[in-house]
């Protein structure tokens, strides 16, 4: 049996879990997203002491990778390679958007009224603009994750066929057009469960990330406001 400590600082919830498989075992949320730094260190420290887990016991570790918050991301990923080095585990890497869809699937009762309906993740990448993608039930990408600004025209030809489950942060967005077969499940986030149903997957199928060269996944060129003020 695996054991996985996985952290995620990628949105607006962070979370750090430890799974056993895909069970988790115990979980921390920090709600407010300026925290997410001084969070994360403690509550792996007070989770793994609360529950007597030992982090040299862990047979690797897994972070969101992306899309999401730049500050978050980078959070998370620093965290996750600097355990990975200092404990000598794998790392594993997980897509933001398919957490998401896999947390519709898990929790969402929509599809039972809508069997055809498919996912369509999206985080707040500002004004009109999200990362998004699209999944079926089974998490195969009809679309593949992307930045994506919003307009009238968006998903029109998807639309025709099937109606759109709109999840995550950034699906309100969509409530400014008038569009057919929308399903908007905005209140739906992230969960510990999600998080771990992939990292095993990943884990079982030996899918690790390069620890050398791992980063964030952040689908837009990132310019540092400090470095375009010397441009």
């Amino acid at each position: 049996m695996a054991l996985i400590l996985i952290i995620d600082t990628a949105i607006d919830k962070a979370i750090v879990c430890f799974c056993k498989d895909e069970v988790v075992l115990c979980s921390a949320v920090n709600e407010n997203q300026k925290d997410h730094a001084s969070f994360l260190q403690a509550a792996i420290k007070k989770l793994a002491l609360d529950n007597n887990i030992e982090l040299k016991n862990v047979d690797a570790i897994a972070v969101t990778d992306g899309p999401g918050s730049y500050t978050g991301l980078r959070v998370g990923m620093a965290s996750a390679k600097g355990l990975c080095f200092a404990l000598n585990k794998p790392l594993i890497t997980i897509n933001t958007l398919q957490a998401l869809a896999i947390a519709t699937i898990q929790t969402s009762t929509i599809f039972a009224q809508n069997p055809t309906a498919v996912i369509c993740p999206m985080i707040d990448a500002r004004r009109m603009e999200v990362f998004t993608a699209v999944y079926t039930k089974e998490l195969q990408a009809i679309i593949n994750p992307a930045p994506l600004i919003l307009t009238q025209e968006s998903f029109n030809t998807l639309l025709q066929t099937q109606p759109i489950v709109f999840v995550g942060n950034g699906s309100h967005k969509i409530q400014n057009f008038t569009i057919a077969n929308i399903l908007l499940q905005d209140e739906i986030s992230i969960t510990p469960t999600a998080l771990a149903y992939l990292a095993y997957q990943a884990f079982k199928n030996e899918a690790f990330a390069n620890l050398a060269y791992a980063q964030p996944n952040y689908l837009k060129e990132f310019v540092d406001n400090a470095l375009k003020k010397n441009v």
